[in-house]
């Protein structure tokens, strides 16, 4: 169930399990404490390139890890302003701190209208409850 994942409250979530912190126009992305554990331990990623520019629902980065790989998307459109480069020699950090130094790319949001479409802890915990509800019954 989702009291399983931690799901911090202040952020914004997608339905492909990205957090979004905002400040400003400038959105700062990682994937959330339930991918991080469905992939379990993370091995490598390919970082976006900064000054593209990325439409919501874009596959932007790619995690590799013990289970396979995960395509990272963009939760909204606009400009990749910054990358984590500590995320190269260090890609642990997505499974240790999922919310603080996993974090993953910054994009400088160009339509503040789409962030009406992500969801805020309570709505991305029931969300979570849904999926792992749905994963009970089909086993």
């Amino acid at each position: 169930m989702s009291f399983e994942y931690e799901v911090p409250e202040g952020l914004l979530y997608s339905r492909n399990h990205e957090w979004l912190r905002v400040k400003g126009k400038i959105a700062t992305v990682g994937v959330t404490d339930y991918v991080q554990r469905k992939l379990r331990e993370v091995l490598y990623i390919e970082l976006p390139n900064t000054n593209v520019k990325v439409v919501r629902g874009q596959h932007v980065a790619t995690i590799e890890s013990v289970r396979g790989s995960y395509e990272v998307r963009s939760p909204v459109s606009g400009k990749i302003v910054e990358v984590n480069a500590r995320l190269v020699d260090s890609p642990e950090l997505i499974n240790e701190y999922p919310y603080e130094s996993g974090w993953i790319f910054k994009v400088e949001i160009s339509d503040e209208g789409e962030l009406s479409d992500l969801m805020d802890a309570d709505e991305y915990s029931r969300y979570l409850s849904e999926l792992e509800l749905e994963t009970e019954e089909s086993e």
